[in-house]
Protein backbone atom coordinates (compact mmCIF):
# COMPACT_ATOMS: atom_id res chain seq x y z
CA UNK A 1 0.00 0.00 0.00
CA UNK A 2 3.30 2.68 0.25
CA UNK A 3 3.11 2.04 -3.68
CA UNK A 4 2.14 5.30 -5.83
CA UNK A 5 -1.84 4.97 -7.28
CA UNK A 6 0.04 4.07 -10.92
CA UNK A 7 2.08 1.51 -9.62
CA UNK A 8 -1.00 0.13 -7.56
CA UNK A 9 -3.04 0.16 -10.89
CA UNK A 10 -0.13 -1.06 -13.22
CA UNK A 11 0.27 -4.24 -10.95
CA UNK A 12 -3.41 -4.81 -11.51
CA UNK A 13 -3.63 -4.56 -14.97
CA UNK A 14 -0.05 -6.84 -14.75
CA UNK A 15 -2.28 -9.80 -12.79
CA UNK A 16 -5.04 -9.00 -14.75
CA UNK A 17 -2.86 -10.21 -17.97
CA UNK A 18 -1.09 -13.03 -16.31
CA UNK A 19 -4.69 -14.52 -14.98
CA UNK A 20 -6.80 -14.21 -17.46
CA UNK A 21 -4.82 -12.98 -20.95
CA UNK A 22 -8.11 -13.31 -23.07
CA UNK A 23 -9.90 -10.33 -20.53
CA UNK A 24 -6.81 -8.19 -21.04
CA UNK A 25 -6.81 -8.48 -25.09
CA UNK A 26 -10.96 -8.11 -24.84
CA UNK A 27 -9.67 -4.80 -22.54
CA UNK A 28 -7.23 -3.47 -25.00
CA UNK A 29 -9.75 -3.85 -28.21
CA UNK A 30 -11.90 -1.55 -26.14
CA UNK A 31 -9.51 0.45 -25.18
CA UNK A 32 -8.11 0.55 -28.70
CA UNK A 33 -11.87 1.46 -30.17
CA UNK A 34 -12.17 4.26 -27.33
CA UNK A 35 -9.62 5.86 -28.64
CA UNK A 36 -9.85 5.66 -32.56
CA UNK A 37 -13.41 7.32 -31.78
CA UNK A 38 -11.38 10.37 -29.70
CA UNK A 39 -14.02 9.23 -26.56
CA UNK A 40 -14.30 12.11 -24.01
CA UNK A 41 -12.83 14.15 -26.09
CA UNK A 42 -15.43 16.17 -25.85
CA UNK A 43 -15.51 16.82 -22.26
CA UNK A 44 -15.02 19.67 -20.59
CA UNK A 45 -11.42 21.27 -20.92
CA UNK A 46 -8.92 23.28 -18.68
CA UNK A 47 -11.16 26.72 -18.26
CA UNK A 48 -14.60 25.87 -19.01
CA UNK A 49 -17.11 25.62 -16.19
CA UNK A 50 -17.77 22.26 -15.37
CA UNK A 51 -21.52 22.06 -15.61
CA UNK A 52 -23.17 21.83 -11.87
CA UNK A 53 -24.81 18.65 -10.78
CA UNK A 54 -27.16 17.63 -7.61
CA UNK A 55 -26.53 14.06 -7.02
CA UNK A 56 -27.60 12.06 -3.84
CA UNK A 57 -24.78 11.03 -1.85
CA UNK A 58 -24.73 7.10 -0.39
CA UNK A 59 -27.63 8.37 2.57
CA UNK A 60 -29.69 10.24 0.21
CA UNK A 61 -29.10 13.92 1.02
CA UNK A 62 -28.79 16.14 -2.10
CA UNK A 63 -24.97 17.02 -2.81
CA UNK A 64 -24.04 19.98 -5.01
CA UNK A 65 -21.34 21.26 -7.01
CA UNK A 66 -22.43 25.40 -6.15
CA UNK A 67 -22.56 24.09 -2.38
CA UNK A 68 -19.10 22.21 -2.21
CA UNK A 69 -17.74 25.13 -4.20
CA UNK A 70 -18.67 27.15 -1.23
CA UNK A 71 -15.94 25.37 0.63
CA UNK A 72 -13.62 25.66 -1.30
CA UNK A 73 -11.67 24.16 -4.78
CA UNK A 74 -12.90 20.44 -5.77
CA UNK A 75 -11.76 17.15 -7.43
CA UNK A 76 -14.67 15.50 -8.92
CA UNK A 77 -13.62 12.02 -9.58
CA UNK A 78 -15.84 10.27 -12.01
CA UNK A 79 -15.47 6.44 -11.69
CA UNK A 80 -17.12 3.32 -12.70
CA UNK A 81 -18.57 2.10 -10.25
CA UNK A 82 -17.74 -0.40 -6.96
CA UNK A 83 -17.56 -3.46 -9.40
CA UNK A 84 -14.20 -1.99 -10.90
CA UNK A 85 -10.99 -2.90 -9.34
CA UNK A 86 -9.51 -0.04 -10.88
CA UNK A 87 -11.92 2.09 -8.95
CA UNK A 88 -11.57 0.83 -5.57
CA UNK A 89 -8.00 1.41 -5.47
CA UNK A 90 -8.34 4.87 -7.13
CA UNK A 91 -11.06 5.92 -4.08
CA UNK A 92 -8.60 3.79 -1.55
CA UNK A 93 -5.61 5.90 -2.66
CA UNK A 94 -7.27 9.38 -2.36
CA UNK A 95 -9.08 8.67 0.86
CA UNK A 96 -5.12 8.19 1.93
CA UNK A 97 -4.09 11.12 0.16
CA UNK A 98 -7.04 12.87 1.80
CA UNK A 99 -5.04 14.54 4.59
CA UNK A 100 -2.38 15.90 1.95
CA UNK A 101 -5.01 17.46 -0.25
CA UNK A 102 -7.44 19.14 2.51
CA UNK A 103 -3.90 20.82 4.02
CA UNK A 104 -3.53 21.66 -0.02
CA UNK A 105 -6.97 23.70 0.45
CA UNK A 106 -8.92 20.93 -1.46
CA UNK A 107 -11.77 18.40 -1.43
CA UNK A 108 -12.82 15.33 -3.13
CA UNK A 109 -16.09 14.15 -4.25
CA UNK A 110 -16.38 10.84 -6.20
CA UNK A 111 -19.85 10.38 -8.57
CA UNK A 112 -20.70 6.82 -9.87
CA UNK A 113 -23.85 5.52 -11.57
CA UNK A 114 -23.79 2.64 -8.96
CA UNK A 115 -26.99 2.21 -6.77
CA UNK A 116 -26.64 4.03 -3.22
CA UNK A 117 -25.82 0.43 -1.74
CA UNK A 118 -22.64 0.33 -3.62
CA UNK A 119 -21.86 3.98 -3.21
CA UNK A 120 -22.06 3.24 0.17
CA UNK A 121 -19.94 0.29 -0.18
CA UNK A 122 -16.70 1.47 -1.60
CA UNK A 123 -17.07 4.46 0.29
CA UNK A 124 -16.40 2.37 3.71
CA UNK A 125 -14.32 0.09 1.73
CA UNK A 126 -11.87 2.56 0.97
CA UNK A 127 -12.36 4.14 4.63
CA UNK A 128 -13.27 7.83 2.84
CA UNK A 129 -14.32 10.46 4.48
CA UNK A 130 -15.80 12.13 0.97
CA UNK A 131 -19.04 11.91 -0.42
CA UNK A 132 -19.75 9.64 -3.35
CA UNK A 133 -22.80 10.20 -5.52
CA UNK A 134 -24.60 8.21 -7.44
CA UNK A 135 -25.59 9.87 -11.30
CA UNK A 136 -28.59 7.35 -11.66
CA UNK A 137 -28.49 6.28 -15.60
CA UNK A 138 -25.53 8.34 -16.15
CA UNK A 139 -27.06 11.34 -16.90
CA UNK A 140 -24.46 13.51 -15.31
CA UNK A 141 -21.62 11.73 -16.92
CA UNK A 142 -23.83 12.28 -20.55
CA UNK A 143 -23.63 16.07 -19.92
CA UNK A 144 -19.92 15.85 -20.02
CA UNK A 145 -19.83 13.57 -22.98
CA UNK A 146 -18.00 10.66 -21.00
CA UNK A 147 -20.50 7.61 -21.60
CA UNK A 148 -20.16 4.70 -24.08
CA UNK A 149 -21.44 1.30 -24.29
CA UNK A 150 -19.30 -1.53 -22.90
CA UNK A 151 -19.79 -3.96 -26.46
CA UNK A 152 -20.73 -7.11 -26.52
CA UNK A 153 -17.65 -8.85 -26.05
CA UNK A 154 -16.84 -7.05 -23.18
CA UNK A 155 -20.46 -7.28 -21.88
CA UNK A 156 -20.07 -11.34 -22.21
CA UNK A 157 -16.30 -11.60 -19.95
CA UNK A 158 -18.48 -9.06 -17.67
CA UNK A 159 -21.09 -11.32 -16.98
CA UNK A 160 -18.82 -14.64 -17.08
CA UNK A 161 -16.92 -12.81 -14.49
CA UNK A 162 -20.21 -12.04 -12.05
CA UNK A 163 -20.21 -8.57 -13.33
CA UNK A 164 -23.79 -7.30 -14.15
CA UNK A 165 -24.79 -3.74 -14.30
CA UNK A 166 -28.35 -4.60 -14.21
CA UNK A 167 -27.29 -5.12 -10.53
CA UNK A 168 -25.12 -2.50 -9.76
CA UNK A 169 -26.96 0.19 -11.84
CA UNK A 170 -30.96 -0.56 -11.83
CA UNK A 171 -30.71 -0.70 -15.82
CA UNK A 172 -30.35 -3.19 -18.66
CA UNK A 173 -27.92 -0.07 -20.74
CA UNK A 174 -24.16 -1.15 -20.00
CA UNK A 175 -23.13 2.19 -20.32
CA UNK A 176 -20.19 3.46 -18.31
CA UNK A 177 -18.13 6.99 -18.06
CA UNK A 178 -14.88 7.15 -18.85
CA UNK A 179 -12.87 7.83 -15.84
CA UNK A 180 -12.12 11.02 -15.45
CA UNK A 181 -11.24 14.00 -12.78
CA UNK A 182 -11.60 17.88 -12.87
CA UNK A 183 -10.36 19.70 -10.43
CA UNK A 184 -11.86 22.75 -10.28
CA UNK A 185 -11.27 26.36 -8.73
CA UNK A 186 -14.33 28.40 -6.15
CA UNK A 187 -14.91 30.17 -9.38
CA UNK A 188 -16.54 26.78 -11.35
CA UNK A 189 -13.58 26.75 -13.80
CA UNK A 190 -11.42 23.93 -14.20
CA UNK A 191 -8.23 24.12 -13.23
CA UNK A 192 -6.69 20.76 -14.62
CA UNK A 193 -8.67 17.52 -15.84
CA UNK A 194 -7.44 13.62 -16.55
CA UNK A 195 -9.94 12.00 -19.38
CA UNK A 196 -9.04 8.83 -20.95
CA UNK A 197 -10.69 5.60 -22.13
CA UNK A 198 -8.35 3.73 -20.85
CA UNK A 199 -9.64 2.85 -17.52
CA UNK A 200 -6.68 1.23 -16.08
CA UNK A 201 -5.23 4.59 -15.76
CA UNK A 202 -5.69 8.07 -13.47
CA UNK A 203 -4.85 11.40 -12.61
CA UNK A 204 -2.12 10.65 -10.16
CA UNK A 205 -2.03 12.57 -6.78
CA UNK A 206 0.76 14.63 -6.91
CA UNK A 207 -0.73 15.88 -9.96
CA UNK A 208 -4.15 16.61 -8.04
CA UNK A 209 -2.11 18.29 -5.33
CA UNK A 210 -0.23 20.70 -7.81
CA UNK A 211 -3.63 21.83 -9.10
CA UNK A 212 -4.37 22.66 -5.75
CA UNK A 213 -1.56 24.76 -5.62
CA UNK A 214 0.28 22.18 -3.27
Amino acid sequence: MDASLNERLGALAASVRVVSPAFADAVDRLVGRLQKANVGAGAPDVGDLLPPFHLPDEDGRIVSLPSLLERGPVAVVLHRGHWCPYCRINTRALAQAGPRIEAAGGQLVAIMPDRQPYASAIRVEAEADFPVLTDMDNGYAMSLNLVFWVGEEMQALMKMAAIDLLEYQGNEFWMVPVPATFVVARDGRIKARFVDPDYRKRMTIENMLAAFGA
